[in-house]
């Protein structure tokens, strides 16, 4: 694998050969991936993978005019007519006149700050076998697994590099280690399977694997006999596990494509209060060890920590360059880069706690329903309406009464944002995180 210089350099010289090549301005970005991963069934090895993958995506401009290559081959000679074709059909493409690069008085300068993404590890199959076992072990120990789906446990290393013709160089290495079980409950039609997981950029952070298995097993079991939920509009309490999909419709809907298409609901809604004025998401993009942490975005802008939500009110658009020139403003640092063009994208989310405990949040319930699961991409972005299949628990009496299955929980994204209350139990475990979520009104019908 190629240090970060490495990849930078890379990245140079496919910038430098466009530019030579006729582009007026260019960007090339460089991401290579080792990673090695090994799976356990029944307590025997199951499988064990190795994979090493390199890319390099070109953007290049001519005029108004832009076209996009990816590679994943290295051969100077294939790389060089790669910089030839792809000169050659932004000649061709349509003028754009949102096409370009990134402004260059915006553009991150400095040393990046060290988030800490690297632990400096490298793969160990037997320690990797090892949990992936004590993962099983633990989760099949739990009374009522019949079956199991496996232990798994991974580890990878990652470089990133994006150049610019129009001065900005940064990269950044990280490390990756995550660790699951999945596992079967009951006999015949009636069984059920569940799992737990775990990642981090550092072992060190990473859950211990008989909690991992143990909770794995525990949530299988208990979904075991489900009834039927009730239906009618009652309160829904959302598990942190599905709550953080809330945000990301919110993230979907404030992003700069989406809105300069004029196809997010919230278009025209960007002055009003969307949800109680206690509520708080901050993206915080500079935290040490976040899934998520970087100091500048696909494009070469500086990142920052921001509330995309406070006092219940969105603080404005997500955007990259091209969305923000359609819509008159300044682009926010939110921009992703894949094989071509930019997108938008967040970095480590999380909707900030409430005040009160998860118990205490359900406590009035007389009647309504947990969602530890939801099926299905119900949700339409233009008008928000929310329909998704679902499965979890029955609340009865403000306590968990037992386990409920097929049943869809559905509304409209505005008016779930405006009844939604968190909890107290919010933990820092993923991308994106929230505690556990109640919201009134929600229209719950069984199959």
């Amino acid at each position: 694998m190629l240090s970060v210089s490495e990849a930078l350099d890379r990245a140079q010289l496919m910038c430098d050969a466009a530019t030579k090549a006729g582009a007026d301005a260019a960007d090339a970005l460089y991401y290579c991936n080792a990673a090695t991963s090994v799976s356990m069934r029944l307590g025997q090895l199951e499988d064990v993978e190795r994979s090493e993958s390199q890319d390099i995506s070109l953007r290049v401009f001519v005029g108004q005019r832009s076209a996009s290559v990816s590679t994943g081959d290295m051969d100077e000679g294939e790389l060089a007519k790669l910089v030839d074709r792809c000169v050659a059909m932004a000649r061709e493409a349509p003028e754009d006149i949102y096409a370009g690069l990134a402004p260059a008085d915006l553009l991150f300068k400095g040393e990046a700050p060290d988030l800490d993404l690297d632990d400096g590890s490298e793969a160990d199959p037997q320690a990797l076998r090892e949990a992936a076992l004590a993962a099983e072990e633990a989760a099949r120990a739990i009374d009522g697994v019949t079956n199991s789906e496996g232990g798994s446990a991974s580890h990878s290393r990652t470089r990133f590099a994006l150049v610019t013709s129009h001065g900005f160089a940064g990269g950044y290495g990280s490390s990756g280690h995550s660790l699951s079980a999945s596992v079967i409950a009951g006999e015949g039609a009636a069984m059920q399977r569940d799992y737990g997981w775990h990642s981090a950029h550092h072992l060190a952070d990473l859950e211990n694997a008989d909690e991992i298995g143990a909770r794995a097993g525990m949530r299988a079991v208990a979904r075991l006999n489900p009834g039927k939920a009730p239906g009618g509009k009652v309160p829904v309490i959302l598990d942190p596990r599905v709550g953080s999909s809330i945000v990301g419709h919110l993230l979907s809907a404030i992003a700069g494509p989406a809105v300069a298409r004029g196809t997010s609901f919230l278009l025209g809604k960007e002055d009003q209060p969307l949800f109680d004025s206690s509520i708080v998401i901050r993206d915080e993009p500079h935290r040490p060890r976040g899934l998520r942490s970087r100091a500048f975005d696909g494009e070469g802008l500086p990142t920052a920590a921001r509330d995309i939500v406070m006092n219940g009110r969105i603080s404005g658009w997500l955007l990259d360059t091209a969305s923000a020139k359609q819509l008159g403003l300044q682009p926010t640092g939110h921009a992703s880069r894949g094989g071509g063009a930019s997108g938008v994208s967040a970095s480590n989310l999380h909707l900030a706690p409430g005040s009160v405990t998860r118990e205490a949040l359900m406590a009035d319930i007389k009647r309504g329903v947990l969602v530890t699961e939801l099926i299905g991409q119900g949700v339409n972005p233009v008008t928000g309406d929310y329909s998704r299949g679902a499965s979890g628990f029955l609340i009865e009496d403000g306590a968990i009464a037992g386990p409920v299955a097929e049943f869809t929980v559905a509304g409209n994204l505005i008016d779930m944002f405006a009844a939604l209350i968190p909890a107290d139990d919010l933990e820092f475990r993923h991308g994106t995180n929230v505690p556990t979520l109640r919201i009134d009104g929600m229209t719950v019908a069984s199959s």
